[in-house]
């Protein structure tokens, strides 16, 4: 007689200390470090970790294992987004989310509902895009105005590097026409030089030093909701890609109270003031790998949508204007090289192919000062890379964490952007395989969706959700089905220095994996899209039920 999900869930929460946990009729499939993919039918866990896997039914070899019928299904180990924000994810389902609105008016009526509903000083969202809106202009405070006026309203350009303020926000700040614009950072006005209500990149701290900062219990729901969320679409571990003060100690205290939802990985934000004291402390590990704190994540540039990203010619579709470094060299010399000092690895975000060139620079001449090679450093995006500085990602072992979907949300954007030779060199994933680069994939969740299958998707085929552009965007960088999960897999896991612990099912590894309702190895490509995590298991105990 099957036991009921309840039953199941008590069971296998429970310390598995002396217990052997046996999953048997699986249609199992498992990454190795060989680079190759290994098939199974039985995953035989102890203490919470994978003992061994097996073509064969193991049943009378283990008698007295718990045993889970896996009723054909297929299995994977548990993905990794080697790229998200944890608390953004968090904060973003607990608060006014406007992704997908199709005009100034979609987002106003949002607004002025949430409004209604909720208290506080502030109203806070995320998720709007310009260019999806007829013209494709940025907004203003006055259209934000005819919704709400008592109260300030920020709302979050879907790729983080915007925001869109109304009046009552700009006059809470003294924002005025003398308002001096910081560097790395612009601030868009209109014809009377007045601020519009878009500041962009650096120019968002004019707006958000007024905004009231999170408490240690509005970051702790965040990460439950976070977690959640994650643990449904089949995620086990997420790279937290620049965390604050307040969220490194809810971190700790959640790892030490063995509470965390999902394993993590996080990066210290460079731009927080308590960056020296957090080094200090040293790096951050549990013996459960719940939680790993390394690194250090710096930003170079902005984001390609709001014209942000540090180009070496001209956008475009902006002529005179190159976008934003929000560093100099120098600083990102220096930044990299505390990191470095405190043994930690430098994660920077760069997206234009200025910026990667320039972090590029600054990643050379660290390590010939300060060593510090071998951290498993990263470009967080390398989105738009110049075909001469692709190899020397290789020579540098830097890491490329890029984020496939990005390529098919961008690529109409981008189009208007760039021209087709400052897209020689973007979204390069194979060209980056085929030199030996390790791609760690994730999804820069809540920019994109969290869903893996969505990037696992965009991975293989290059194409959106409705199968188009026919035969992929840029296809000669299409990655095979092999090489895309390896991405979200071992590869991820190695750039978190994690291979021997996560990334796939091999013999004393944590025994990560979930169940999906195709097989993802034989569904047609344009379904992959559609898989449906089942359940979703962490160190051999089941976390998630459909």
């Amino acid at each position: 007689m099957k036991k009921t999900f309840l039953a199941l869930l008590a069971s296998f929460s429970l310390s598995s200390t002396a217990q052997v946990t046996l999953i048997h009729n699986v249609n199992g499939y498992t990454p190795t470090k060989s680079q190759q993919v290994e098939r199974f039918s039985s995953l035989v866990i102890k203490d919470g970790k994978v003992v061994k896997t097996s073509s064969k039914d193991l049943s009378t070899q283990y008698p007295s294992a718990t045993k889970f019928d896996g009723e054909g299904k297929t299995l994977l180990p548990g993905l990794i987004d080697a790229h998200g924000h944890i608390i953004g994810l968090g904060n973003n389902l607990l608060t006014l989310d406007v992704r997908g609105s199709k005009t100034i008016a979609e987002v106003g009526e949002q607004l002025s509902h949430y409004a209604k509903a909720h208290e506080g000083e502030w109203i806070i969202g995320r998720g709007w895009d310009q260019t999806l809106w007829p013209g494709g202009q940025f907004p203003t405070a006055a259209d934000l105005d005819k919704y709400v006026k008592d109260k300030p309203v920020m709302l979050t350009r879907v790729d983080g590097h915007a925001i869109w303020v109304n009046s009552k926000a700009m006059a809470l700040a003294n924002i005025s026409k003398s308002t001096e614009t910081p560097e790395g950072g612009e601030i868009i006005t209109l014809n009377s030089r007045m601020p519009s209500g878009i500041f962009i990149d650096k120019a968002e701290d004019l707006i958000r030093t007024h905004v009231p900062a999170q408490s240690d219990e509005q970051v702790d729901k965040a990460l439950n909701k976070a977690g959640e969320h994650l643990l449904s679409l089949g995620i086990t571990s997420a790279h937290d890609a620049g965390i604050d003060h307040t969220t490194w100690q809810v971190y700790q205290a959640r790892a030490k109270e063995h509470t965390m939802p999902l394993r993590v990985y996080a990066m210290l934000s460079a731009s927080s003031p308590k960056l020296a004291e957090m080094l200090d402390a040293g790096v951050v590990k549990d013996t459960r790998d719940q939680l790993s704190i390394r690194s250090v994540k710096i930003y170079a540039d902005g984001a390609l949508g709001s014209r942000g990203a540090a180009l070496i010619r001209d956008y475009h579709d902006r002529k005179g204007h190159k976008g934003l470094m929000l560093e100099n060299q120098a600083t990102l010399e220096a930044l990299i090289t505390q990191a470095i000092r405190s043994g930690y690895s430098a994660h920077t975000h760069a997206i234009g192919d200025r910026a990667n060139r320039i972090v590029l620079d600054s990643y050379q001449n660290v390590f010939k000062k300060a060593g510090g090679r071998l951290l498993r450093n990263r470009v967080e995006h390398a989105q738009i890379v110049h075909p001469d500085d692709i190899p020397r990602f290789k020579t540098l072992d830097i890491i490329p964490s890029m984020q496939p979907v990005h390529a098919t949300s961008d690529m109409h954007m981008a189009e208007k952007r760039l021209d087709n030779k400052q897209l020689s060199g973007a979204y390069a994933w194979q060209t980056f395989l085929k030199q030996g680069s390790k791609v760690a994939a994730g999804s820069d969740f809540p920019v994109e969706l969290a869903n893996p299958f969505h990037g696992l998707h965009a991975a293989i085929t290059r194409q959106d959700h409705q199968d188009l552009p026919k035969d992929g965007w840029r296809p000669t960088e299409k990655l095979t089905r092999e090489q895309a999960l390896q991405a979200f897999t071992i590869d991820a896991a190695y750039a978190a220095f994690q291979e021997y612990k996560l990334g796939s099912l091999e013999q004393g590894k944590w025994a990560d994996f979930i169940l999906i309702d195709q097989d993802y190895f034989t569904v047609s490509e344009d379904k992959i899209d559609d898989i449906q995590v089942e359940q979703t298991w962490i160190a051999g105990e089941l976390k998630y039920q459909r």
